[in-house]
């Protein structure tokens, strides 16, 4: 979400041709081990799992909302919306998770906004007690409905992204976010706080997709549904990071701003096994 521009709060204070395909069928079944990625074939363990299938939301890993319940942000002074946890639900008949803004009023900060969104994170360090999730290097994947506007383009400010604690020192990775209608890709360091390394995929329209970020050392390779549409390879962090997923609006381009429902099927972390990927510095925590 471009948190150099969006989450502009510190913690302290190249078209592609993507390859379309449909939605998951909902299943119980161990999933599979990603593809083979750049050629090189790699044994994967799976050290994160969130399946969402209606029977709500694992607080014990997700808090809905931003360091807190509740309504709670922005994360960043150019939002249009707060972040309720009332806009976090499970679908009936063992649907997605739905993260949905409304054209409500909402009020956080002691400022009106003109929207409501919703957010979801596995931060350990956003005041729970117990719980939450973090890791060092690995490859994330998510099955995400992308919201539409007028069709083709993408509905408001819906993003999948991970972070460090002490942004932007340790880095942000926005592996989708939409930004004025298109779907884009950047990893944020303090070299490129506001711009970021990335690119935007034109060609990809909004429904449903698998996206990834294949994060190595020294390297964030991203995949929308099995093709890569980008690398960075500048100054990228290896500090541990969490999984965040958001729904908001951008007041940079509230002109496709409506209600929709940014939707999460599932999110998965691999990292390959064995002795060598923890002497490479590969880790995670719960």
């Amino acid at each position: 979400m471009a948190l150099a521009s969006l989450f502009l709060i510190g913690y302290g204070s190249s078209s592609a041709q993507t390859r379309r395909v449909r939605p998951a069928a909902k299943t119980h079944r161990t999933p599979q081990a990603p593809v083979t990625i750049v050629g090189t074939a790699t044994h994967w363990s799976l050290v994160f799992n969130a399946e969402f299938d209606g029977t709500g939301l694992n607080t014990r890993i997700w808090t809905p909302g931003w360091f807190g319940t509740g309504v709670t942000g922005p994360i960043n002074p150019h939002e249009l919306a707060c972040y309720s946890s009332a806009q976090v639900a499970a679908s009936p008949d063992a649907g997605p998770l739905n993260l949905s803004v409304t054209h409500a009023p909402s009020t956080c900060d002691g400022v009106e906004r003109p929207y409501t969104g919703a957010l979801v994170s596995t931060n350990p360090y956003d005041g729970r007690k117990v719980g939450g999730f973090q890791y060092r290097y690995g490859l994330l994947q998510a099955r995400i409905y992308v919201p539409a506007y007028q069709g083709k383009l993408v509905a408001n400010w819906p993003a999948v992204m991970t972070l460090g604690q002490a942004w932007p020192q340790d880095g942000e990775d926005d592996i989708l976010e939409g930004l004025g209608g298109t779907v884009c890709f950047h990893f944020h360091n303090p070299e490129n706080v506001y711009t970021g390394f990335g690119g935007c995929d034109r060609a990809l329209t909004p429904g449903w997709h698998t996206v990834a970020a294949y994060w190595q050392p020294g390297s964030v390779t991203w995949y929308y549904d099995g093709v890569e549409v980008g690398q960075a390879t500048e100054d990228v962090t290896s500090d541990p990071m969490y999984i965040v997923l958001a729904d908001t609006v951008n007041e940079k381009s509230a002109g496709v701003a409506k209600p929709a429902t940014m939707k999460v099927s599932w999110v998965r972390v691999w990292q390959p096994a064995g002795a060598h990927a923890a002497r490479a510095g590969y880790m995670y925590s719960y």
